[in-house]
């Protein structure tokens, strides 16, 4: 049965057991702080079981996109070494919001895989929750009962809580859950052991293929359980493992999910899958890892250097170093696979195929930049290993290479025992240990329970209407963190302030009693579809109600910057083409960025023309028309335009400004009038096919105007207020560039009168010609001195220091033939000599430059430049 089969025949079971079907939620996500990324499929549905929100249907299946690189069994340096873990999973999963239970969910699970998929019954073992003295919980009888029905007591196992009571996380909805494991392995392995005997044992033919979650606590903050108002069901199954066990195989990367990407990989390295382990390992894991960052930047995550935009760099990186280690692919050729990907599970997830050109691009440009970063590596660990006495490379020099220059400590580990060296593992782990604790305590958090003061009060956003309302605190809870001290998250029945969320920051303002007494809301934002608000205090008296007031200063210039992001992506797509997409925006009360995708840097009439098309629509006066909670099937008719990688609900909020359509839920200006001008302060590339506009409206533009006014009549005073300023400046460029000719002849023949003395100085040092000396130079001349001496002298290092307007300069020269046989390196030298002058440079191998600030470091530099001929 192919996986296409597979995947619909899941969806139709439940869709005639009245489940409505849901597409999958994007797997990026941004409005719950303790996520980066959808982990499991009951992740989207979180709002629902805590009660946040109601959803469209108590039965609901779907299957999720999900992506995990940490906890159980998902380390990411795991993944590819067995047959049966991933960092993106498809989750196929049937849910039940307070509808029905334990009973349904474990006879239709039963039905679907050995009546629908007729997977047999003598394969198939169940586990049921053994109970917790610590939670002082029973054994799950109830469960134990349901499965007598179906399958031998010899099948049924208990489990621990490690096993079979899942939790959200450290608070939140949980509960005991009944997994369904499959024995694959041949007769004569099951003859010899038993299958119950390795179910939870890591064996990869003995696996889980269903985890049924019986959704009926709550774990609070201080450890103890309280009952849900509903019980609910969320079950998952690993659509990978189940196409293999459906089509015959006993590894994920044989079934018809992966193996079109393996034989691809396989046309492009020349390497043939199934007769190396190393070099099936390395296919697996390209394999695996091409479908977790293709589906991130699809769902608009770019690999980044913090957050999770990091996790995707990591992912990705790792592809390309076991490509480069075992594969011996040094050029970019991971993106060739987004191809065959896209044909291969486009028709499930459409983002793939409408995405598939930008992941191509970022991916070939991640490849580009890590195979760099790899070859420096190579030549600062081959320094390295050249300075260790003895046969065991430092940890901390291991550690300093993977952490400042992103060298993986694995390949060092690989190169090290190629050369017959080792490294201290535990000197390193040391150092990574250190490191992870300083980034623990950093981010580390403590949250309170919530202390509930009404039940029956629903939260209303009000924002749209107004900027001040009377209010009822509902709940409210105590944060406390390093970085942001002791906080309070306060909740209420309704609310002015809108959360951030679309690029747009949240709301600020103050709460005030009926004593006149203020406390401050430093921000707002949404978790899990509940709108909070940030403050350093509590209210004094926390039952009675309160006015909330919204800076509605700040509120009126964000709004200015929001609907101009609107106007600028019809202008990028009307200037540009209609291929511009918007991949992400920043909207401030200062300021608005926008990224957006297009393949070449924007030339100054494209900048002038995006300008003024926003410019006319402002001057244009266009009121906004705004429809709230219409279908959203009704909104695309209409024209709105929807973002990849947004949630949305079955009602969306459209906002237009004359031809502007946009799917939308922030604030606006009533009419593009108010937002006075709008002006382009930069445009740059972010990755491969994603450029940036940055800009600003009203205020900030008149405060633009007014300090180029003041600067240009600055200018204007220092030109003796000439009549024409800009020939005025012409005339002193032209005197300025005729003098720096006649400087640079003086200083080229202050260079050869050098040259010559510095000939006569130059020391030889265990075969090297050697010189260390401090210039009166510019960087230019001493460049010139240096390659002269160069072409004159073989073996030759020079280091020359100077000194210019009170900074620092170094510059090192190394010949050629030296480079290439003492393994030395003018980009190294400089680096770490560079901080006697409290600076930093490089260069290239033979020829380097750094700059500080501490001139008096000079003199010490070149006293230690001796050191590298020893």
């Amino acid at each position: 049965m192919k996986s296409q089969d597979i995947r619909s025949k899941f969806l139709s079971f439940f869709k005639e057991k009245q489940h409505t079907i849901v597409s999958s939620a994007p797997m990026v996500l941004k409005d719950d702080p303790t996520l980066m990324f959808v982990n499991s499929g009951m992740a989207p549905f979180k709002e629902y079981f805590l009660g946040n929100a109601q959803p469209k249907s108590n039965r609901i299946t779907d299957t999720q996109k999900c992506l995990r690189v940490s906890g159980k069994h998902n380390d990411l340096e795991e993944v590819g070494y067995d047959t049966y873990h991933h960092t993106l999973f498809e989750m196929l999963g049937n849910w039940s919001f307070g509808d029905y239970f334990k009973k349904e969910a474990i006879a239709w699970s039963w039905e679907l895989l050995t009546e629908v998929f007729g997977i047999d019954k003598d394969i198939l073992y169940v586990t049921v929750f053994e109970g917790s003295k610590d939670d002082n919980l029973e054994m799950d009888n109830e469960a134990y009962d349901l499965w007598k029905l179906f399958v031998s007591e010899d099948r049924i196992l208990k489990g621990n809580k490690k096993d079979n009571f899942w939790e959200m996380g450290d608070q939140g909805p949980c509960g005991p859950c009944s997994e369904i494991h499959v024995d694959i392995r041949s007769a004569e392995e099951k003859a010899k052991v038993s299958g119950k005997d390795l179910v939870n044992m890591d064996h990869p033919q003995v696996v889980e293929i269903w985890n049924l979650v019986f959704m009926q606590y709550n774990r609070k903050a201080n450890g103890s359980l309280e009952s849900l108002p509903n019980k609910h069901i969320d079950t998952g199954m690993g659509f990978e493992r189940l196409c293999m066990v459906l089509q015959g195989v006993q590894s994920n990367y044989d079934t018809d999910v992966f193996t079109p990407i393996i034989k691809e990989v396989e046309t492009i390295t020349n390497k043939n899958y199934g007769t190396d382990e190393k070099i099936d390992v390395a296919i697996r894991v390209i394999s695996d890892h091409v479908r977790a960052v293709a589906f991130s930047i699809a769902d608009g995550q770019l690999p980044s250097n913090t957050g999770a935009g990091y996790v995707i760099r990591r992912i990705l990186r790792r592809a390309v170093r076991y490509g480069f280690t075992f594969l011996d692919k040094k050029e970019p050729f991971i993106y060739r696979l987004v191809d065959i990907l896209s044909k291969k599970m486009g028709t499930a997830f459409p983002e793939l195929k409408a995405q598939k050109q930008l992941i191509e691009n970022v991916i070939k440009e991640e490849e580009q930049s890590f195979l760099r970063t790899l070859d420096q590596g190579l030549i600062l660990l081959n320094r390295i290993v050249e300075e260790t006495k003895g046969d065991t490379v430092s940890g901390e020099k291991a550690f300093e290479l993977y952490d400042t220059y992103g060298f993986p400590i694995d390949l060092t580990a690989l190169i090290l025992s190629e050369k017959g060296l080792k490294l201290d593992e535990e000197g390193f782990n040391k150092e990574l240990e250190k490191q992870k604790k300083r980034s623990r305590a950093a981010s580390e958090m403590t949250t309170d329970d919530w202390t509930i003061l009404h039940n029956d009060a629903e939260e209303e956003f009000v924002g749209y209407d107004t900027l001040e309302a009377n209010v009822k605190l509902t709940r409210y809870r105590k944060v406390t963190s390093k970085k942001d001290g002791e906080m309070y998250q306060l909740v209420f029945n309704l609310t002015p302030f809108y959360a951030e969320g679309g690029g747009q920051v949240g709301d600020k303002g103050y709460l005030e009693d009926a004593h006149g007494d203020v406390v401050y809301i430093l921000d707002t934002k949404k978790e899990n579809n509940v709108i909070i608000h940030f403050t350093k205090n509590l209210p004094n008296d926390i039952n009675k109600s309160f006015k909330a007031v919204v800076d509605a200063k700040q509120r009126y210039r964000t709004e200015c910057n929001h609907t101009a992001t609107h106007l600028l992506h019809q202008a990028l797509r009307e200037v540009l083409g209609t291929h511009v997409e918007q991949k992400g925006s920043a909207v401030h009360s200062k300021y608005l960025r926008f990224d957006f995708s297009h393949f070449s840097k924007l030339t100054v009439e494209e900048l002038r023309d995006v300008e003024n098309f926003v410019n006319r629509r402002i001057e244009g006066k266009l009121p906004l028309i705004e429809k709230r909670n219409i279908p959203k099937e009704e909104a695309i008719a209409d024209g709105a335009m929807s973002l990849f990688g947004e949630k949305y609900g079955d009602t969306v909020r459209a906002i237009r400004f004359g031809q502007s359509v946009e799917l939308c839920g922030g604030t606006h200006v009533k009419n593009t009038g108010d937002i006075w001008h709008f002006k382009i302060v930069s445009e740059g590339a972010v990755a491969a096919g994603i450029r940036r506009i940055e800009a600003i409206t009203n205020d900030a533009v008149k405060d633009f105007y007014f300090e180029n006014n003041r600067a240009y009549f600055e200018m204007k005073d220092l030109l003796n207020n000439a009549q024409e300023p800009v020939k005025a400046l012409q005339n002193l460029q032209e005197e300025n560039t005729s003098l720096k000719k006649q400087i640079e002849v003086l200083l080229k023949d202050k260079a050869k009168n050098i040259k010559g003395e510095l000939k006569s100085e130059l020391q030889e040092v265990n075969g090297i010609q050697f010189l260390a000396k401090k210039l009166d130079l510019d960087a230019s001349g001493i460049k010139d001195v240096a390659f002269e001496l160069g072409s004159q002298f073989e073996n030759l290092f020079l280091l020359f220091g100077a000194e210019q307007n009170g900074k620092a300069l170094l510059s090192c020269y190394i010949s050629k033939e030296l480079v290439a046989s003492k393994g030395l390196n003018a980009g190294l030298v400089v680096r770490e000599l560079g901080k006697y002058i409290q600076g930093g440079g490089g260069g290239q191998p033979f020829f380097a430059t750094a700059g500080g600030k501490n001139p008096d470091g000079i003199d010490e530099a070149l006293e230690k430049a001796k050191t590298y001929l020893t």
